[in-house]
């Protein structure tokens, strides 16, 4: 090998800055380590230790802080963590550009891209098309009713509609830049270690991920508040009274009376606080029952003071039902002229009686505009009023300040209130008792904690959305559970390594060493590479790294395999090693594996999302290190031998006669294995009409629980009592053993809306409670450090993600086979061996997805197709092509040779001789994968489960499929060719 001391000098820098890159996740766990010893549990106490040592320099001139930054980042399911996509509604902003038009072509236009989006496709594309498909050119996007008005100078009447879409596409983006900006500054004053915030295309999703972050409730609603901050007037009771009444009247006549819930009380004389404290203590039936129907007021748990803004205190759960009642047009045709515009909104609950909300009713307009808006807050704090509470307090810009001055001046002459909603909540309601108030500052006080305030003000300071943003897909992982996964990682990778390396020493001896220090910097570079780049280690990303281990030694194989046979013929070890390094020994093999493996690496990468693009990663990279490493290094320690004359036999006594002279007839059995292969593709896919699948929540959409128990219990008695709970279906199945359940259900999942989670939070809580002794909500609920019971792991996917998981899932897979195809095509220059390959992969794609069809009732681990499946197809497809173009490369250089006989037994000998590297490789795969299945833990059994089977399926096809399929689909003309230059190459020889 050339330019040895250039590849040394590389491999040494190379190695020393993995070593120095890899230091930081070493400092840094050290530093950690500390603080969770310091904080005994608390994970508070120990976010305050690091953060006072932040800017404390700890490691080479770099501050802890620095350090932390550069270390290989843990994914959340190894550290625990909250991770949401959050949707930027796109029709808000559409509506915001257009000044609320009320275009009827417009709105028509909105409601079609919400129905008829496909997967994939943005929401402004699909607007476009439903614009299009709506006006049919009566109407343009430029019209004054709609985008060329005051909010939008930059479009012109006379410009036309592919011009307005230009300036359409700019804002959005602009909008959507700004939302990421303001989720950035309100993560960044939340306090937590490393937050990935990113963009995900222009689909107008935003991925946050918040490491160790563990108040769930609290998180959801800090991203989902639009910080859409008004201030407007209110009717008084006495006011509104007389409108509910009448409203009562004619539901009468439409709507039944709620009579399982039955009402306290209501007594207009006595104070709030009392009628709480009265409902608080409980009445019984025989003084609550209600002798006349009342749809409306039998929903009203208590009434309120005269002169008070709260128009009753209703259920938290019947507020949808309130809020459909006043909607109705016949329900609002009752208001008088002067309140036609009102808007009824609800309170936000207090924390001592959470089942409990206000309704109001705001003094709105006919546009809907406040007389008063967040946008003049300059500056917002969390402090304590006068009574010692947590309350918010505001500073206005000078033109918010005198808008402030008249408005409470207004509400002082009045004696009115003003209520201040935040997204369409009531915070409060205060009357002005002293008159106007100058100097533009004002509090918002009310039932708070001093987290709420904090959070409040933090989401003041940062402004507002400039849209509402809905959870579409939410991942809750348990510190407990992250520390599992990373010692089933742990635990999977060492006995893999060994495993491998035991097995390579056992069969190539001398050679089997130096492939194994290959493997050892291979994985060092890999870690490096990793740490560098700011990559993301997840669970399947361990996967990736441990079936690194598998394949990193293939390229080893082959050349070894290729020296072996070099010494077999008589050559010397130098002419042997060199041959087996160069094009036409195995360099062409090990590139045309490889880059089809790549190929279909970078369509997972490009298609998969979080854990998945971890996996495909850590796969890419891994590739490319084992390249270096085996061509590279091993190369070094084998011309030393040589030119040493150190004997180096890449073999064993116990190996050196393996597969010698190994002559099965492939093509010969090929009727037998078609018609195998026939059975199990008929089979497969009568069982896919027949039984289906296990679809998860990532292709369907839905809500899913990980939830451990104190002790077993019995999964059909939890789905029963949760379906009641919920009045949906509710699915439970062991998840492990039976004091862990894994729940699904799909309830409210089109609902958007932290208070919805919350809800449903609630309600599992309330269903489970009796299974555990005394935990409270928040322990129930929340990731807190050294949790064993509750929620270990939760999951939301909305059904439009769902939609674009499953659209992204069937495109990589095509996507795949399509480009492999191609580059095969190219490669060898005949599409026999595209579609030999094709056919192969093909079929062992139908055989897993059978195999999940039929086993997903009975196997004791979850089979669900998910997007850790279709990462394991893609694995499979990669490595099916490998063994399958191994193979071929093989075919092609007999076919080109001197081997004597016809053109079948040519292409079986090539095959023959191929069995030791097809066998070995295999092997190490299957070996690392068994160690994944058994050790690597629950979460991704399933997922191992399927590489493992396409592993063992995969070289089955490519000896026993691909090769007949390309026999008897090459042309008979050719067949001949190829027999009659064998029969004039030997007799030249002869």
């Amino acid at each position: 090998m050339q330019n040895k001391g250039l590849v040394k000098f590389f491999a040494i820098i190379f190695a020393l800055v993995s070593i120095y890159q890899l230091s930081f996740t070493f400092v840094t766990g050290h530093f950690e380590k500390k603080a969770k010893s310091f904080a005994g549990g608390n994970s508070e106490k120990e976010m305050q230790y690091l953060d006072s040592i932040g800017n404390d320099k700890v490691f080479l001139g770099h501050t802890f802080n620095e350090v932390r930054a550069k270390q290989i980042n843990k994914g959340l399911d190894l550290e625990g963590g909250i991770n949401v996509t959050l949707q930027i509604s796109i029709k808000d902003i559409l509506k915001g550009l257009a000044n609320h038009s009320k275009n009827a072509v417009f709105n028509k236009a909105l409601t079609e891209a919400d129905a008829n989006r496909e997967g994939n496709q943005t929401y402004l594309n699909a607007f476009y098309a439903a614009f299009d498909k709506e006006s049919k050119g009566s109407v343009k996007l430029s019209s004054p009713e709609i985008f060329a008005n005051r909010n939008l100078s930059e479009i012109t009447i006379d410009m036309t509609d592919n011009q307005v879409k230009t300036v359409l596409d700019r804002k959005v983006k602009e909008s959507i830049e700004s939302a990421y900006r303001v989720f950035r500054e309100r993560i960044d004053k939340f306090g937590v270690a490393q937050p990935n915030i990113q963009m995900m295309g222009d689909s107008g999703r935003i991925l946050v991920e918040l490491p160790g972050a563990k108040d769930v409730d609290r998180i959801k609603n800090l991203l989902q508040s639009t910080a859409q901050l008004e201030f407007w007037e209110t009717y008084k009771v006495d006011e509104m009274g007389s409108f509910l009444m009448a409203a009562n009247e004619v539901l009468k006549t439409t709507e039944k009376s709620k009579v399982e819930t039955p009402a306290v009380e209501k007594d207009s004389t006595k104070t709030e606080g009392s009628d709480i404290d009265k409902l608080l203590t409980g009445v019984s039936k025989d003084s609550t029952a209600k002798k006349e129907v009342n749809p409306l007021l039998d929903y009203m748990v208590m009434g309120s003071q005269a002169g008070s803004p709260i128009l009753g205190f209703f259920q938290t759960k019947d507020t949808m039902k309130i809020n459909a009642y006043l909607k109705r047009a016949d329900i609002r045709s009752l208001l008088t002229a002067d309140q036609r515009y009102a808007r009824f909104t609800w309170g936000k609950p207090n924390r001592k009686t959470p089942d409990l909300v206000e309704l109001y009713a705001l003094k709105t307009n006919r546009d809907g505009v406040p007389p008063l808006s967040g946008s003049v807050i300059t500056s917002a704090k969390d402090e304590f009023d006068q009574f010692g509470r947590p309350s918010v307090s505001m500073q206005m810009s000078p033109k918010g300040a005198k808008a402030w001055e008249a408005l409470t001046g207004k509400a002082f002459t009045e004696q009115s209130n003003i209520a201040i909603v935040l997204d369409n909540m009531v915070y409060s309601a205060p009357g002005v008792t002293t008159g106007a108030i100058s100097g533009g500052n004002s509090v918002i006080t009310g039932d708070f904690t001093v987290s709420d305030t904090k959070d409040l003000a933090n989401i003041l300071r940062a402004g507002k959305l400039p849209a509402s943003a809905d959870i579409v897909q939410s991942e809750i992982v348990g510190p407990s559970l992250g520390q599992a996964a990373i010692d089933a990682g742990m635990m999977s990778s060492i006995l893999g390594l060994l495993m491998v390396t035991m097995w390579m020493v056992f069969y190539y001896g001398k050679a089997g060493w130096y492939a194994n220090v290959a493997l050892i910097l291979n994985l060092l570079f890999l870690f490096g590479i990793l740490s560098s780049l700011g990559a993301v280690l997840t669970l399947p990303g361990i996967a990736g790294i441990v079936l690194t281990m598998g394949t990193a030694v293939d390229a080893n194989i082959i050349i070894f395999e290729r020296a072996k046979e070099g010494l077999r013929q008589g050559k010397s070890l130098v002419e042997s090693i060199k041959e087996s390094y160069s094009w036409t020994g195995a360099m062409r093999s090990i590139i045309d594996a490889n880059v089809t493996h790549i190929l279909t690496g970078l369509i997972l990468f490009v298609f998969g999302s979080g854990p998945i693009k971890g996996f495909a990663t850590t796969l890419l990279i891994g590739i490319v290190t084992s390249l270096f490493t085996s061509i590279f290094i091993a190369r070094m320690f084998m011309d030393k031998d040589a030119e040493k004359g150190r004997k180096l036999n890449f073999c064993t006594s116990i190996t050196k006669n393996w597969f010698t002279n190994f002559n099965f007839d492939f093509l010969g059995v090929k009727k037998y294995t078609y018609g195998l292969s026939a059975v199990i593709v008929i089979v497969s896919v009568a069982s896919f009409f027949v039984n289906g699948f296990d679809q998860g929540t990532d292709f369907v959409g839905g809500r899913t629980f990980q939830v451990k128990f104190e002790k077993p219990v019995e999964a059909s008695q939890v789905s029963e009592e949760l379906g009641e709970i919920f009045g949906v279906n509710v699915e439970a199945k062991v998840f492990g053993n039976k004091s862990q359940l894994k729940l699904t259900t799909k309830y409210r999942v089109d609902d958007e809306g932290a208070q919805v989670d919350q809800e449903v939070n609630e309600k599992l809580y309330n269903g489970l409670k009796k299974y555990f002794n005394g935990i409270t909500y928040e322990e129930f609920v929340n990731a807190t450090e050294g949790k064993s019971v509750g929620i270990i792991q939760a999951s939301k996917i909305g059904p439009s993600m769902a939609k674009d998981v499953k659209t992204n899932a069937y495109w990589a897979v095509i996507g795949s086979m399509v480009v492999v195809f191609l580059y095969l095509l190219i490669s060898f220059r005949k599409w026999q061996y595209s579609l030999g390959a094709i056919v192969s992969v093909a079929h062992d794609i139908v055989f897993v997805l059978g195999m999940y069809s039929l086993l997903y009732k009975f196997m004791p681990f979850h089979m669900e197709i998910d997007q850790h499946f279709i990462a394991a197809i893609l694995t499979v497809i990669g490595y099916s092509m490998n063994d399958t173009v191994i193979v071929f490369d093989r075919v092609r250089e007999f076919i080109g040779g001197k081997t004597k006989g016809n053109f079948n037994q040519i292409v079986n000998d090539s095959v023959n001789t191929t069995l030791s590297r097809t066998i070995n490789t295999s092997l190490t795969l299957i070996m690392v994968l068994f160690i994944m299945f058994i050790f690597g833990g629950d979460s991704i059994r399933g997922f191992i489960f399927a590489m493992l089977v396409g592993i063992i399926v995969g070289t089955y096809s490519s000896l026993f499929l691909a090769t007949p399929v390309l026999v008897d689909t090459m042309p008979k003309k050719d067949k001949e060719e190829i027999e009659r230059l064998h029969r004039e190459s030997l007799e030249e020889v002869s």
